[in-house]
């Protein structure tokens, strides 16, 4: 019963720490944006798509901040200014942040 190694770190896939290092290396920036009729937009941006699920974590996002959302060019855009929930939740997922 050999066990699974993963390719690019060399450790057992219950040991991988592939994931957790694509996520230290990201730099993601967090602002709003002011659409039609005053509403605001908080768009996360620089999230590599190739190492994390954009789709999952934008589903997280919207669950945490209990709105609305999409996944647009690479970016994920929540209906409404949730900077700081939003700042708090990625940072608790290991991800650096940076606002502005």
């Amino acid at each position: 019963m050999a066990e699974e190694v993963c390719p690019t770190c060399g450790l057992p896939k219950e040991l991988c720490i592939c994931e957790d290092i694509a996520r230290e290396q990201q730099e993601i920036r967090i602002f709003t944006d002011t659409r039609r009729y005053g509403k605001k937009v908080t768009i996360v941006d620089g999230i590599d798509t190739g190492d994390i699920d954009i789709g999952d974590l934008a589903t997280e996002l919207k669950t945490k901040c209990a709105a609305g959302g999409t996944t647009k060019n690479g970016r994920i855009e929540l209906q409404g200014d949730h900077i700081e929930k939003v700042k708090d939740y990625l940072e608790s997922k290991g991800f650096p942040v940076e606002i502005g």
